[in-house]
């Protein structure tokens, strides 16, 4: 069966309805829970995810094909969006359906900051982005 626009929608949706539920549940959080869609400042797929004091955004993806810098690309325009200290991709890891089986992405920068609690790190200079 090919996948259509709506079948697509409907499995992300309850992609992210299982990764809000899983980290509620297990993180003892009431809080978190999947975002209503917020058009052109759209900020991320969970919300009420807190770190050090901090949002966390999570943007999930269920799909076969990946696309690490679109989908990190994606991230931190949302959480400058949400004025979240974090940006992370939560995505599927297809032939498992357990929750806390899933892949999770976030850059160097993301994780400094999710360990840190703050973006001082963060730089964009261009020299640094094109040594490697």
């Amino acid at each position: 069966m090919t996948r259509t626009r709506k079948s697509a929608r409907t499995a992300g949706t309850r992609f992210e309805t299982l990764v809000a539920t899983y980290l509620a549940e297990t993180l003892d959080d009431d809080r978190i829970e999947r975002r209503s869609r917020n058009g052109v400042k759209d900020r991320g797929d969970i919300t009420g995810v807190r770190h050090m004091g901090g949002r966390v955004v999570i943007e999930c993806k269920n799909t076969t094909a990946l696309d690490l810098s679109g989908w990190a690309r994606q991230a931190d325009i949302e959480r400058g969006n949400d004025d979240a200290v974090v940006g992370v991709i939560c995505h599927k890891r297809h032939g498992n359906a357990l929750p806390e089986n899933q892949w999770v992405t976030m850059t160097l920068a993301e994780f400094v900051a999710l360990m840190t609690g703050n973006r001082d790190h963060t730089t964009n200079q261009p020299e640094r982005n094109n040594r490697l």
